[in-house]
């Protein structure tokens, strides 16, 4: 059985090299040195761990981990035998920490055999492609762009610089992508949306989905999710959108900047979502609504209603107001009693009507 430090596995680093990337101060052995991290209420020697939430500041007195990141106003009680690195916030710096050592992994920036790049296509400078990546006629691919092996781009597609597809992503023809993305293992961009005319022939025949999707800037895409294309006109995803896994934008959605929707959620088709909103798992949104900005749906509601107010805080399925769900969440748990209780008073007022006759 693997503990969690000794699964995840990188390059050494000292506490005063940690610090340097972080901006943090050493409280303890600069020179302690890690290959690992861990949590703190794990940790050994060797690893590093950080304390951001208070109730599990006990821990630190405990830890055997080398190193932990802790907040500037941190001042411990007890004895401690880890080194600490003092910084405004634990769990952003351990991001930062992460995100730096993630770009010492990053690829050797070359082209691998074999590979398809039709001679019309333009790529940017110091991008990485994959063995078996496939890039279509006339896409223009910006700079520092890594393409993992087997990802598809199709024809006319444009990548902005910066932006990241991990192995196996689809993107369809005419596709639009900006700067600072990443696509996750499995991402289907620009697919048919799901279009179909009643026809006595043949029960459905199918529209022609003949419109784009269009992803701005710094969106991050989970593994599996499926953007489909507009019937015309653009799906759009705006600037700074999260989308955790296998979610489903259908044809002509518009997503809000900066808006995150957790897995698998369902967005129907032309229903316009607003910015800033916070959407939970297994949401699901007929079509043709319109969403306010910062509105929050929480996990398995079924909205079928406009939101217009800014902020909005909805649940259930139907969607309603989340004071109103709550109220009656706890009625609901209260039927069963109150079945019996409605039976005790149905047979009470039939033997009052059978006295009250026989009299």
């Amino acid at each position: 059985m693997y503990s969690f430090a000794q699964i995840i596995v990188f390059m050494k680093f000292t506490a005063q090299q940690i610090a340097t990337i972080i901006g943090g101060t050493v409280e303890g052995d600069p020179l302690v040195s890690v290959d690992s991290i861990s949590k703190i209420e794990e940790g050994t020697e060797g690893t590093l761990s950080f304390l951001a939430n208070p109730k599990y500041e006990p821990f630190i007195y405990t830890t055997q981990a080398s190193i932990v990141l802790v907040n500037t106003a941190f001042t411990p009680e007890k004895k401690i035998s880890t080194t600490l690195i003092k910084v405004d916030d634990p769990y952003q710096s351990f991001a930062t920490l992460m995100e730096f050592y993630q770009k010492q992994l990053e690829p050797e920036l070359i082209t691998e055999e074999p590979v398809k790049i039709h001679p019309t296509a333009t790529l940017g400078e110091n991008c990485y492609i994959g063995a078996f990546a496939y890039i279509g006629k006339n896409v223009k691919i910006g700079k520092n762009v890594k393409i993992y092996p087997q990802v598809y781009i199709g024809d006319n597609a444009i990548v902005g610089d910066n932006t990241t597809f991990f192995p196996g992503v689809k993107v369809y023809n005419n596709s639009v992508i900006g700067n600072n993305c990443i696509f996750h293992s499995g991402v289907i961009i620009g697919s048919d949306g799901f279009g179909f005319a009643p026809s006595a022939a043949t029960g459905y025949k199918k529209v022609p989905q003949l419109g784009n999707v269009i992803i701005e800037d710094y969106v991050e895409v989970g593994s599996n999710t499926t953007i489909d294309r507009a019937t015309m006109g653009s799906t759009i995803i705006r600037k700074g959108v999260k989308l955790d896994n296998l979610i489903q934008i259908a044809h002509n959605v518009e997503i809000g900047e900066n808006t995150v929707m957790a897995a698998q959620s369902g967005v129907s088709g032309s229903t316009k979502i607003g910015r800033d909103c916070m959407i939970g798992g297994q949401v699901g949104f007929v079509g043709h609504l319109k969403i306010a900005d910062e509105v929050k749906v929480g996990a398995q509601s079924g909205v079928n209603y406009n939101v217009k107010n800014t902020g909005t805080i909805i649940q259930g399925s139907p969607a309603m107001p989340i004071l109103d769900f709550q109220k009656s969440t706890v009625i609901f748990k209260k039927l069963p009693a109150m079945d019996k209780k409605i039976s005790e008073l149905e047979k009470i007022i039939k033997d009052l009507q059978s006295k009250l006759q026989a009299n």
